[in-house]
């Protein structure tokens, strides 16, 4: 295995998690949103070199999270991000991530632009691609922010049908 251009922690930029739950609020119009806070806690990650030496088109990120709720653990994330642009003093990265949680799953999917050696945005909106089990009509973005090296607060915003009166 190889260095990576990115500096260490850089990874936990992809995702993070203290969880507390907003109560949904119902709305007129059959939808009702929810907004849930989670620290996640990145536990393993790994540059893949899968061509010429040195990071290039194509070569992945793999990082595994742990997602917290008041210090307690309650589910998983895990992302893979792809390289799909290298210039000098940026990179581009296309990651598709899944948040496992108690009530199912949230699926996610982001650009991201890294800028000199390797740095994230402080700051970084996922958008949601789908969901099951609660989660299946979740529509929405997951709003991401450093909180350490290995640590990120993350927020879901979430839009849900409201399920059929009947």
């Amino acid at each position: 295995m190889r260095r990576s251009a990115l500096r260490p922690g850089t990874t936990v930029a992809l995702a993070a998690v203290v969880l507390a739950v907003v109560p949904p609020a119902s709305a007129a119009d059959g939808h009702r949103t929810e907004t849930i806070r989670l620290t996640a806690r990145q536990v393993q990650s790994r540059l893949l070199d899968l061509g010429a030496k040195g990071i290039g088109l194509g070569d992945e990120l793999v990082i595994a999270e742990d997602l917290y709720r008041g210090g307690r653990k309650i589910g998983d994330h895990s992302v893979v991000c792809t390289y799909i642009r290298i210039q000098p003093g940026d990179f581009q990265l296309q990651c598709v991530g899944t948040f496992a949680l108690p009530e199912g799953q949230i699926t996610s999917q982001a650009l991201l632009h890294l800028k000199g050696q390797g740095t994230p945005a402080p700051a970084v909106d996922i958008a949601l691609t789908g969901g099951s089990g609660a989660y299946s009509t979740a529509r929405g973005y997951v709003h991401t922010v450093a909180a350490g090296g290995t640590e990120r607060q993350v927020t879901f915003h979430l839009t849900m049908d409201e399920p059929a009166a009947g």
